[in-house]
């Protein structure tokens, strides 16, 4: 590289174009790699240098010679590096680039420009230094009050507050703008406008002061947002479009077509949640249409209040139909790894888990079922009125199931209840009292019938319905071991993991809609 600025090949190249005659600054400037400026001053000196020596017109090695000694002592490694010595000194204490280039072109005024000047600079204390030597022009003193304020915005979720505190904090500890701004991502001169900020009024000039609104303005805002909530209670049907409820977007292209007037959807998300509205995803809410709900449930409750000693009462439903195959659920697994099972399976038999949950002991009494009609019903009463032989009176509540209140059933129980088979067989008085209609989330056994599929049914995989079979009677004998021996009316200390207390509560829900 030739000292002078452009190697010495192309200032010879530039000789050549300029001997042929013909000369396009622009196709010769690409060529060369250089600017059109550069080529330009490089023709004008060619040119002066021409005209001063008419002799050595045609000689580009006299040129050469002559332009460096027109330059000659602007460059000397010796002279440059001294300069730059006392130029790395001088900054580290206090002193600027500006003022050291002014030293050197005092003492040689055709010497480097400013930019080129720092460009050597920096180069030679990469080279020296490994650092390009920065005098803390930004340092800061902030007070321990402010300090404080600093380090709570920087636990702060604003993300304006947390810039501004680092970039404090930095520039207290003596960080330059540049890393500041390459650290937090913003831009020198918001930082240096903060800085004159804090300076002339302290923390009260940072914090952000409400942008000013015209009545004009105010007035049209007010306007755009009653004309949103006009849109938002009639239905995107009415405008042509084929949505069953708004959305940002399309409140925007209706508000354009209805009033002439363009609306972002950035100022309608704005606009919408000022006043209070957001999107939700809707609830479902079980209920029961059942026109005698109130009568039902005040029954129900009437009982379980009033329930005796030699009383009983008995939640009652069915578990299943459910495939034995493997299962699906939740499991502790090592980080990176996942159970699978396959989505079509053979199933190994089906099963039916016909229960009865009673409420005072929590004791559950069970066996298992092929269907689920009334001849299962009936079975499972008998087995109830032959297990709790002595007692007064027992309670059957259970769901709306055709098969649980069918005539069938009803004629069984006032055969059972019959004064004469009583006094026979020692049995009590069956009475009914059912759930309202489609209000199975208030049948208590299901809470344990969901406790149960967590527990053995979940992440399962039997060989056999016995085996599945032998693993539910399992669960059941030590569930009813476990109240035998802490007795105790249903709720607070619960086996399992069931979904709730298996309690009566008429606001509770004990029904886990994926297993049953």
């Amino acid at each position: 590289m030739a000292a002078h600025g452009i190697p010495a090949s192309k200032i010879q190249a530039i000789f050549r174009f300029l001997q042929q005659g013909v000369f396009n600054y622009r196709n010769q400037a690409k060529e060369l790699s250089i600017t059109r400026n550069t080529l330009k001053k490089y023709v004008a000196s060619i040119q002066c240098f021409q005209a001063e020596y008419p002799d050595k017109k045609e000689d580009g090695d006299f040129y050469l010679k002559q332009l460096q000694e027109k330059h000659r002592g602007r460059n000397t490694d010796h002279f440059l590096q001294d300069q730059f010595i006392s130029a790395a000194h001088a900054i580290i204490d206090g002193g600027s680039r500006k003022a050291e280039w002014q030293k050197y072109h005092t003492a040689n005024p055709k010497g480097y420009r400013y930019s080129q000047f720092c460009s050597l600079f920096a180069k030679w204390c990469k080279e020296n230094y490994q650092s390009n030597p920065v005098r803390p022009k930004h340092l800061l003193q902030i007070s321990d009050q402010d300090r404080d304020v600093f380090l709570r915005w920087r636990r702060s979720n604003n993300r304006r507050k947390w810039t501004q505190a680092l970039a404090f904090l930095e520039l207290e500890k003596g960080a330059t703008l540049n890393s500041i701004s390459r650290k937090l991502g913003t831009s020198r001169r918001r930082i240096k406008k903060w800085l004159t900020l804090y300076k002339q009024g302290g923390m009260d000039n940072l914090e952000k002061k409400p942008r000013k609104i015209g009545e004009a303005n105010r007035e049209n805002i007010q306007t755009k947002k009653e004309n949103l909530i006009k849109l938002m209670h009639q239905t995107p049907q009415l405008y042509g479009i084929n949505r069953t409820t708004w959305g940002i977007k399309s409140l925007a292209e209706a508000y354009c077509k209805v009033y002439g007037c363009p609306i972002g959807k950035s100022t309608v998300s704005a606009y919408i949640r000022k006043e209070g509205f957001a999107f939700r995803k809707a609830k479902r809410v079980l209920t029961s249409p059942d026109p005698l709900y109130r009568e039902k449930m005040a029954k129900i409750t009437s009982i379980l209040s009033n329930l005796a000693q030699d009383e009983k009462f008995f939640s009652v439903d069915e578990f299943g139909p459910f495939s034995v195959k493997r299962q699906g659920g939740r499991s502790l697994v090592k980080k990176g790894e996942r159970r699978t099972y396959p989505q079509w399976q053979r199933s190994k038999g089906k099963l039916i888990c016909t229960a009865a949950l009673e409420l005072s002991t929590n004791q559950i009494t069970h066996f298992f079922s092929e269907k689920k009609n009334s001849g299962e019903m009936i079975k499972l009463i008998e087995v109830l009125i032959n297990n709790y032989q002595g007692q007064k009176r027992i309670f059957f509540s259970w769901d709306a199931a055709s098969w649980h209140g069918s005539k069938k059933v009803t004629e069984k129980i006032k055969g059972l209840n019959r004064r004469a088979y009583r006094k026979q067989h020692n049995t009590p008085l069956v009475e009914l009292a059912p759930l309202p209609a489609s209000a199975q989330f208030l049948n208590v056994i299901e809470s344990v019938f969901s406790g149960m599929a967590k527990a053995i049914i979940h992440n399962s995989n039997y060989s056999s319905t016995k085996q599945c079979q032998l693993a539910i009677n399992r669960y059941f004998a030590e569930r009813n071991t476990y109240f035998q021996n802490n007795p105790q009316r249903a709720g607070k200390k619960i086996w399992g993991k069931e979904l709730s207390c298996p309690v009566f509560n008429e606001a509770g829900i004990f029904k886990d809609s994926r297993w049953r």
